[in-house]
């Protein structure tokens, strides 16, 4: 029984590259660019602080070297005096230790400067017996600490801003796209898989928090130690006159980059496929949740369970395959940097490169090394979020909205009608109209009522009417004013909507009451709680209009749900009713409840009925029986029933139940 799920890519979804989608994340960041740029700003010191190390050891090494000669002169001025004519063997040796003197003379000189500025200010250097001078080290022992404490403060700042900016850039992108998807029309919901959506709007965007917070923390750090490093191998071989070992290590360096380039397609890939599987297990989640009655109903559990445990299942693969791609670019870019160490290694042996002059370019570049290994791990990051960014953005690039018109007059009363005229309209998804050259007249404070069977095109007709919908062709107008012109939130002040399928929020009864209208008082609440018949079944339990209503209301009955919806609708108090069914799926007894609730929410207000049970809208002022998008008929109910057409054969198969 149980069938493979697969993902079903979004009708709005498409590809974005790499700058388009990180520029566009840029926009909502840079409301925080001062936070950001005291985070790179911090990030760039912290990198700084490696020149002082890489200033002390080419010193350190020639100093070795330079005692090393001088104890060769020692020993070589303590020899016996070679015989007159003979050829010295140690000439060369001696050409290469007075080379080594001369550059160790220079290091001294510049050694002495600094001994006699610091002198200037009372702080000797060493002492006359060449020992450490106390002052130094006293310097040493307080430089140190603050020099440490300064880099702690640095790096909290750089990862603390990051991450504020990257926190609030996440929910920034979140906000907007909750209003976004809001504000689309219902052909767009009709079409979406919500729990995919729900994936878009809340596992997605913890993608970018990662690319904010983590990426940025090493962006704003290890391109700059990388350029530190850098500077200082270039300005070591220049002032060593080392021009051709820097070309060698300018040729091998980009071979770095290697694995990066390589493996970053399939990275993207394959975060991408997990991303979607991911959305499909929260959209298996949310349609078993939204149907629980259905799978209990048909004994499906084992069945949903094992549809759920294969959607896992193609996740943890598409992760584990993304996973595996993006762990083999460190020790690939860790193997590169080993095998060019060495052959660089063999170079500087063969061209004779003394080892003082090989290892200050040496320490920077395996310090570049931490940097570029960290740069690498973030190459998945940055795809995963690309893949992440895609989605988000296709999201927000589908534009399914109804047009409004922001400088439109103000409408805040209905005075006179509502018309349709000519109206066509047909569902994305359909291959023929719901409604085709449909025409009527709802006057001021009359009732018009509309039957047929389904399919016929009834509740498509509320559904334009409260304007969850445009017409294909057509027009409706309210007071000679098209919809299309008015604002909607004017539109929606005026026409009040109770539907067949309550669906109620999981809060309390009075909070459900109180829906829309926010500003409203308890005394409020309880009078059209009242009106509504909802009363007494409310304060007939302990927690009163505290209640919980329970995941879509499931905690109510359907007639408890029924009188709340018309108990918030009465306190919305709007002059135009739309009635879908909203007693079809009652018993008689409760069926009564809510039938005289709705006469006292119908009264001195213009009510456009969607029925089901054509006893309730006998005393409609017109009624309109439809047929595959087009009216039928049209008229009282005395006058239809004798006519005998198609009302007199729906009203006697009712009859005959």
């Amino acid at each position: 029984m149980s069938r493979k799920p697969a993902y079903r890519k979004e009708f709005f979804d498409r590809e974005y590259g790499a700058k388009e989608a990180y520029s566009r994340l840029w926009r909502y960041a840079r409301r925080y660019r001062l936070r950001i740029a005291v985070g790179i700003l911090s990030g760039v010191c912290t990198a700084f602080t490696l020149v002082p190390f890489f200033q002390v050891v080419q010193p350190a090494l020639t100093s070795v070297e330079r005692r090393g000669v001088s104890q060769a002169q020692l020993e070589g001025s303590a020899s016996p005096e070679k015989p007159e004519g003979s050829v010295s063997q140690e000439a060369p040796v001696a050409a290469k230790s007075n080379a080594a003197e001369k550059k160790a003379k220079g290091i001294l000189k510049e050694y002495s400067k600094i001994k006699a500025f610091a002198a200037r200010f009372g702080v000797e250097l060493q002492s006359e017996d060449d020992a450490l001078g106390l002052p130094l080290l006293v310097a040493v022992i307080v430089v140190v600490p603050l020099v440490a404490l300064l880099r702690c403060l640095l790096v909290f700042l750089n990862h603390y801003c990051l991450a504020w900016a990257g926190m609030k850039t996440v929910r920034d992108v979140q906000c907007d796209l909750m209003r976004r998807v809001q504000a689309q029309s219902m052909q767009f919901h009709g079409r979406i898989d919500v729990g995919q959506v729900m994936s878009r709007c809340t596992s997605d965007p913890q993608q970018i928090r990662s690319v904010m917070q983590h990426v940025m923390q090493e962006l704003a750090q290890a391109p700059f130690e990388i350029a530190v490093s850098a500077g200082f191998i270039v300005w070591t071989a220049v002032k060593n006159d080392m021009l051709p070992t820097l070309g060698m290590i300018a040729i091998g360096f980009p071979m770095f980059m290697a694995p990066i380039m390589f493996l970053s397609r399939r990275i993207r890939k394959w975060s991408k496929k997990a991303l979607e599987r991911l959305s499909l297990v929260g959209s298996r989640i949310h349609e078993v949740l939204t149907c629980i009655k259905a799978v209990k109903a048909y004994d499906t559990e084992e069945y949903e369970s094992e549809r759920y445990a294969s959607a896992n299942d193609q996740t943890l693969k598409a992760t584990l395959r993304a996973l595996r791609w993006g762990l083999l670019v460190g020790p690939a870019v860790e193997t590169v940097g080993i095998f060019l160490l060495c052959g660089f290694m063999v170079w500087c042996w063969a061209a004779g490169v003394k080892l003082s002059t090989i290892v200050p370019m040496l320490a920077p570049l395996l310090l570049i090394y931490r940097p570029l290994k960290q740069l690498s791990k973030l190459q998945m990051q940055i795809e995963q979020g690309r893949a992440a960014l895609a989605r988000i953005w296709s999201v927000m690039d589908v534009d399914m909205r109804l047009p409004e018109d922001p400088a439109a007059p103000e409408k805040k009363s209905f005075d006179d009608s509502i018309v349709f005229e000519n109206v066509v309209f047909r569902y994305d998804t359909a291959d023929r109209n719901a409604l085709d050259g449909v025409s009527f007249t709802v006057p001021r404070g009359k009732v018009v009522a509309v039957v047929g069977g389904t399919g016929s095109g009834k509740s498509t007709a509320g559904s334009l009417l409260a304007r969850f919908f445009d017409p294909a062709s057509g027009r409706i107008t309210m007071d000679g004013r098209d919809l299309r012109s008015l604002r909607i939130s004017d539109l929606r002040r005026l026409v009040g909507v109770v539907q067949q399928e309550t669906l109620l929020f999981n809060d309390t009864i009075e909070a459900n009451i109180r829906y829309g209208s926010p500003d409203a008082t308890h005394e409020q609440v309880v009078a059209a709680a009242k009106l509504a018949n909802a009363h007494d079944f409310i304060v007939s339990q302990s927690e009163g209009y505290s209640r919980l209503c329970g995941e879509k209301g499931f905690a109510l009955s359907g007639g408890e749900r029924q009188r709340i919806a018309i108990a918030r609708a009465i306190l919305r108090n709007p002059p135009i009713l739309i009635l879908d069914e909203a007693t079809s799926a009652l018993d008689t007894v409760t069926e009564k409840l809510v039938q005289d609730a709705i006469d006292r929410l119908m009264k001195d207000r213009t009510s456009f009925i969607i029925a089901h049970r054509l006893s309730t809208i006998r005393n409609a002022d017109e009624i309109l029986v439809m047929r595959d998008g087009r009216i039928e008929e049209r008229g009282t109910h005395e006058s239809l029933y004798v006519a005998g057409g198609a009302y007199r054969r729906l009203c006697d198969m009712q009859n005959r139940r």
